[in-house]
């Protein structure tokens, strides 16, 4: 039986629509939802990132802004910007678009934005809250839109046993500590996993996030397993996820497709964590 296809597209324009109300309400007592972005280089994938954000922004009607700087701009100048930008009392948000020059430390810039303006959840003040489960943190766009689009298949998440493939501060870490918060059993493997294809048999749950396309194939899943599907890699194809998707959905119970998958969710969960900094704002 071939696996039911997780459409992301359709839920994230459901998440939008709710969100439009949100919004009404926040414009009505006064507040603009405003998201700022900052796109360093010429990467063509983070320009079409950044191009459907905005579009976002405005179906829901948050104001946003993008700062375009070039490939060669120093970290001391991309600071200035963000401190700027934490000092503008009417941007509730703040994106710096990964990945940055390689003369620009990631960390120290993601650090250095405000924790209430943190809408990507990246900082080590948001990500120790995650971790830790305390106070009410602003939770990385994608592993938000992974657990989202989990629960809408109707599987219970408790006690089931969740392998997530990859262990980035994006998308592996964070979601492997969201599904621990939703009572799976969990199971990180990466690059120097040994066994891989035995502990991915055993996944009820499966997110694929370690960037090489079709290395999951539909012999190494669990009959009528949910796989999530994140990997995005470019081919002579197009795009392709890290799932063979072809063979996986003949042994998948439920299957995102890429695109359309988690994709479209992951900029969902971002306008919904600007409305959710403008709101405590």
């Amino acid at each position: 039986m071939a696996a039911k296809i997780i459409d992301g597209k359709m839920r994230a324009k459901e998440v939008r629509e709710g969100l439009k109300n949100e919004v009404l309400a926040l414009k009505s007592s006064g507040t603009i939802p405003k998201l700022s972005v900052i796109l360093v280089g010429e990467d063509p994938a983070s320009h079409i990132y950044v191009s459907n954000k905005e579009k976002a922004c405005s179906e829901v009607g948050i104001a946003s802004e993008i700062h375009r700087l070039p490939s060669n701009t120093r970290e001391i100048d991309l600071m200035k910007l963000v401190a700027k930008l934490n000092d503008d009392k009417n941007v509730h948000g703040i994106l710096v678009q990964l990945p940055l020059p390689d003369q620009i430390s990631e960390e120290n810039i993601l650090n250095s934005i405000l924790p209430n303006k943190d809408v990507d959840g990246l900082g080590a003040q948001n990500m120790g809250m995650l971790v830790k489960g305390e106070g009410d943190p602003f939770i990385p766009c994608t592993p938000q839109g992974i657990i989202d689009l989990i629960k809408t298949t109707g599987i219970e998440i408790k006690g089931k046993n969740a392998i997530v493939v990859g262990r980035s501060n994006i998308v592996g870490k964070p979601a492997a500590i969201l599904l621990l918060g939703q009572h799976a059993t969990v199971t990180i493997c990466h690059s120097r996993t040994l066994n891989l294809k035995e502990i991915i048999s055993k996944a009820d749950i499966l997110v694929a996030a370690i960037g090489k396309p079709r290395l999951i194939t539909g012999d190494m899943i669990k009959e009528g397993a949910a796989v999530i599907d994140v990997g995005t890699t470019r081919t002579a194809k197009g795009w392709e996820g890290d799932v063979d998707f072809d063979s996986a959905k003949e042994k998948a119970g439920y299957l995102t497709p890429v695109p359309g998958g988690v994709g479209p969710m992951t900029i969902a969960m971002l306008l919904k964590n600007t409305i959710k900094a403008a709101s405590k704002k």
